[in-house]
């Protein structure tokens, strides 16, 4: 049995089901970041310098009043849902599915990139949980790269 390029997609680990997996565990990543940061959690797991603490409390830890934290848990929310309909095998190839990845990937990414300039530059500290995030989120901007040439072949 032969199976043309577009349906071939969905049997196999595409870019999409990369990105679905690691905004999983962004979010609950962030969701983790935000609970400690309102008190819900016990002592945040950091190094000895407590540089996590710092940088999470510190003023670049909120956006215009939000926790940047739970803005993470809303970004992150946002791409693993739109990810996961376009999983769905009519929508495996939908290029509208990708973009709307794309677009919130690439604010993700520019904020992460602003996040990390106040932590590496401004504040000198590195904190473990915010390069995890930043990994993540590159990893990420590469997949969904890759993800909207596998939908433009297939298309």
């Amino acid at each position: 049995m032969t199976t043309s390029p577009a349906t071939s997609s969905t049997d196999a680990f595409t870019p999409r089901h990369w990105i679905v997996l690691t905004a999983l565990i962004g979010a609950l990543l962030a969701l983790y970041l935000h609970l400690w940061k309102i008190g819900k959690m016990g002592a945040l797991a950091c190094n000895a310098t407590h540089s996590c603490e710092i940088v999470m409390t510190s003023q670049w830890g909120m956006f215009w009043g939000v926790d940047v934290a739970l803005i993470g848990v809303v970004g992150y929310t946002l791409i693993f849902l739109i990810g996961l309909v376009g999983l769905q095998p009519p929508r495996m190839n939908d290029r509208t599915i990708t973009t709307g990845l794309m677009a919130l990937i690439v604010i993700g990414f520019v904020f992460t990139l602003r996040l990390k300039y106040y932590e590496y530059f401004v504040m000198r500290l590195f904190c473990r949980w915010c390069f995890a995030s930043a990994v993540i989120i590159t990893s990420q901007v590469v997949a969904v790269g890759l993800d909207a040439r596998r939908v433009r072949r297939a298309n």
